[in-house]
């Protein structure tokens, strides 16, 4: 019997892929919709590393999405969304224009130059490797893609550990499917939400500070630490939204964040949502958004578990 897949790529019109770089613990990971899709971002954290956000934000002409990216590499990587781009093209994927389609590849960053090799971060191959890579099987996760260097627990108390790539996949009672994929790289501690357990990034007691110390404090124990860290992620749904909606719903997955990181959204990260809308199916908005604040934190969970 065929295990369900409870991971992004539940929802129609979605595929995914990776490319890793292991021995320089880097990669990126993309997120395919070639047909186009509703899109929607929201970046609440102070230092992010972005692309294309613009482009679909409410009032905008395009609206729509083809691909997002997600890579490490820091702000080396977007360079990864030009072989996205390349890949989408060959497909004749993208927003038509008088002289060929142009791929709309909004795209997020992580910072992981502090492990593995600095020197190397993904580019343009490695983009169109993650493309070719892509389908809509259940999505391999952990420290894998966009996760490879992922960690998580950087700040002063904290000890340090392994952060990665999760997803996790809910659906509403009228088949309505709602779904995260999130990359995990947090300064913050990671918990279970139900209880507030701490499962990643464990206090350090030699230290003498918690997961609960203010931005503030964390700047002076550890200056350097700004903009070296971010959780980003794609929330998707086939359930039919406009662009405006696809906005909605990214602003209220970002509550998820805040049940699994603590703390969230300092000015130490960048962190980064997106939304995406394939289908046709009707439902209210406002659930979609509930559900999609659920899988993100679950999402987040299972990228440090894994």
């Amino acid at each position: 019997m065929q295990q369900q897949n409870d991971t992004i790529t539940a929802v129609p019109g979605i595929q995914v892929g990776h490319a890793t770089n292991r021995r320089a613990r880097t990669g990126c990971t993309v997120v395919l919709c070639p047909a186009g899709a509703a899109a929607g971002v929201d970046v609440r954290g102070f230092a992010p590393g972005t692309r294309e956000t613009d482009a679909i934000r409410p009032g905008r002409l395009v609206g729509h999405a083809h691909a997002i990216l997600l890579t490490g590499g820091s702000a080396f990587g977007l360079d990864a969304a030009s072989g996205v781009m390349r890949f989408l093209e060959e497909q004749g994927a993208g927003f038509p224009t008088a002289h060929g389609v142009v791929p709309i590849v909004p795209a997020a960053v992580v910072y992981d130059l502090a492990v593995g090799d600095p020197r190397v971060r993904p580019d343009k191959a490695m983009g169109y490797r993650a493309c070719k890579a892509a389908s809509d099987a259940t999505v391999p996760t952990g420290r894998i893609g966009a996760g490879t260097g992922a960690t998580v627990g950087k700040a002063p108390g904290l000890r340090r550990a392994d952060g990665g790539i999760g997803s996790a996949c809910t659906r509403l009672p009228n088949g309505v499917t709602v779904a995260a994929l999130m990359v995990v790289n947090a300064v913050g501690a990671i918990l279970y939400p139900a209880t507030g357990e701490m499962i990643a990034g464990n206090q350090d007691e030699a230290a003498g500070q918690t997961a609960d110390a203010t931005p503030e404090s964390r700047q002076e124990h550890a200056p350097g630490i700004a903009g070296t860290n971010t959780t980003i992620g794609v929330v998707a749904t086939d359930a039919a939204l406009s662009s405006v909606e696809a906005n909605v719903v990214a602003s209220m997955a970002h509550d998820g964040i805040a049940r699994a990181i603590r703390p969230a959204h300092t000015l130490h990260d960048g962190d980064t949502l997106f939304a995406l809308s394939t289908g046709k199916r009707k439902s209210d908005v406002n659930a979609v958004g509930v559900l999609a604040a659920e899988v993100v934190a679950q999402a987040i969970v299972n990228a440090v578990m894994e």
